[in-house]
């Protein structure tokens, strides 16, 4: 998939009237700012090869499997299908003897070891704004809470983070916490992550592809490639953790399967 996607316009040609004698007209320099690069193109082709099935769940028990846990609440088997529910929905201030309260996205979690691997969950969006799959490893000390990379999709757009070289090392987490420093941030998140627009629909299902192998993560989202980034803190050999996670109220998960994997041939 080599076009551009549809929000990217070249930059737009100008022409200069001259309405006097070219002599009368000051010199000046004009600095045009460039326009922002467009998204890595994304493989046509997986680039991951499935190996053998690590992971199923159908939720058509009555709670969630015991191999699940709670990350951050809420989430619940209804219907045959995981719902998650974003209930921390703002910052609470410490009061009353109560501690304070961050907000989060809703968070359930695996343990499924895996290096290379794919990830394939139907998704459906119903209030939710964020549905995403993310891989973490609690005993990694370089990230704050281990967190390595993950697959967000909101009804516009997908992104994709490196989050272990990126905004959770420790030094530049520590770093966005001053606002004078916004700027060295931005520098050191450059090519960390990556957006695709897309346009999807509340109340319908899609099927979500993840792919991780090596430094690379491709996201399909119903056969389509949808996203793609390639970032050394994806390559992290120890991908502990898998999680789902869903910010707003309602999103929903079925049929997730996962599968260790090795690089397709390309």
């Amino acid at each position: 998939m080599t076009q551009l996607p549809a929000w990217f316009e070249p930059f737009p040609r100008f022409e200069l009237t001259m309405k006097l004698p070219l002599l009368l007209i000051p010199f000046a320099l004009v600095t045009v700012s460039a326009p922002a690069a467009a998204p890595t193109p994304i493989p046509d082709q997986p680039i991951a090869e499935k190996k053998e099935l690590l992971f199923s769940d159908d939720f058509e028990g009555a709670v969630p499997a015991k191999v699940w846990h709670k990350v951050v609440p809420t989430f619940a088997v209804e219907k045959g299908t995981l719902k998650g529910t974003q209930t921390r929905d703002k910052n609470v201030p410490a009061a009353d003897g109560k501690p304070a309260v961050t907000a989060h996205a809703a968070v359930h979690g695996l343990e499924i070891p895996t290096k290379d691997s794919v990830v394939e969950v139907k998704i459906k969006f119903e209030g939710a704004t964020m549905i995403d799959v993310e891989f973490d490893d609690r005993k990694y000390t370089g990230a704050h809470y281990g967190h390595l990379c993950r697959a967000q999709v909101r009804l516009n757009g997908v992104t994709l983070i490196d989050e272990r070289d990126g905004g959770m090392r420790n030094d530049i987490y520590e770093m966005k916490k001053d606002p004078a420093k916004k700027a060295e941030v931005a520098k050191l998140l450059v090519g960390r992550s990556a957006t695709y627009p897309t346009k999807l629909e509340t109340g319908r299902w899609y099927t979500l592809v993840v792919e991780t192998v090596g430094d690379e993560m491709r996201v399909t989202i119903d056969g389509k490639p949808a996203g793609y980034l390639k970032s050394s803190g994806i390559a992290h050999p120890t991908k502990s953790k898998i999680e789902l996670g869903v910010a707003g109220k309602d999103g929903l998960f079925d049929d997730i399967k996962v599968w260790n994997a090795e690089p397709a041939k390309r």
